[in-house]
């Protein structure tokens, strides 16, 4: 049950000539307002919480931790309305929550685009997470060179006077693309929507290149993790196999190891 009054709405006041708001009606609007938000903000919080685990354990239990960096945001009144007005959002509690789905954020940084699948599944396999929508871009870039995995997650938030399921959007993204990003959104910011092509065309290569680099740390992460090792399998057959000349599959086996 959805514990957020619904007898007072944004669209009361938005409407009115500004001071003409009686000041109980301003009140009961912060209150409420107030009331919505936190349950974005305590999403928010047990997302991170989840993650933060996740990173000690791999931190103190594991020979490495794909989890880099956690930063969280929950979206400002002003960014709220004028996400409305861009999505002709009606100016209700519930329909903010079922139209604006990023009023709740959190960022994971990793290191390998592997360990951004990993996080990824290890969050969505947890028994209180449902998995609402999934973007993959990385495996598809936007146009412009944007890479990124986005999940929309919801997860239970309990009030004291009852359970809630909140929405939260999370980002997950390896270091070289959370670099190109913020150049991006500082390029955007600072130019709005007359950004010179020359200066999209440089990020279009700048993602390429970015997604490179990915490419190679990751084929090095995997020769580090895998030196000095071969497959159990691999291994059997090599100790008991019998002819002097191995036959053509084994070879091709070896060959995709980088032996």
């Amino acid at each position: 049950m959805d514990p957020t009054p619904t007898r007072m709405d944004l669209g009361r006041l938005l409407e009115r000539p500004v001071g003409d708001d009686p000041p109980e009606d301003a009140q009961q609007l912060r209150h409420d307002f107030t009331r919505f938000m936190m349950r974005y903000k305590f999403g928010m919080e047990e997302i991170v919480t989840k993650l933060s685990i996740l990173r000690d354990e791999f931190a103190h239990l594991h020979d490495s931790n794909p989890i880099e960096h956690v930063s969280s945001r929950l979206k400002n009144p002003e960014s709220i309305v004028e996400k409305m007005s861009r999505k002709q959002c009606e100016p209700t509690f519930a329909s903010i929550g079922e139209r604006i789905t990023d009023i709740a954020g959190v960022r994971v940084t990793c290191s390998f685009v592997s360990d951004v699948y990993t996080i990824f599944d290890l969050l969505a396999g947890q028994s209180d997470v449902r998995v609402v929508e999934v973007r993959d871009y990385i495996a598809a870039p936007k146009p412009n060179g944007y890479r990124s995995l986005h999940a929309l997650i919801e997860v239970p938030v309990f009030l004291s006077d009852g359970e809630v399921p909140v929405l939260v959007e999370v980002q997950m993204r390896t270091i070289a693309m959370d670099f190109w990003a913020s150049l991006e959104h500082k390029i955007h910011y600072k130019y709005r929507e007359d950004v010179p092509q020359s200066l999209l065309d440089g990020l279009k290569q700048a993602a390429e290149t970015a997604g490179e680099l990915d490419a190679t740390m990751e084929r090095l992460h995997t020769e580090v993790k895998t030196a000095g090792e071969l497959p159990d399998a691999l291994k059997d057959e090599l100790t008991n196999h019998t002819s002097a000349i191995p036959d053509a599959d084994f070879v091709e086996r070896l060959r995709h190891l980088n032996l």
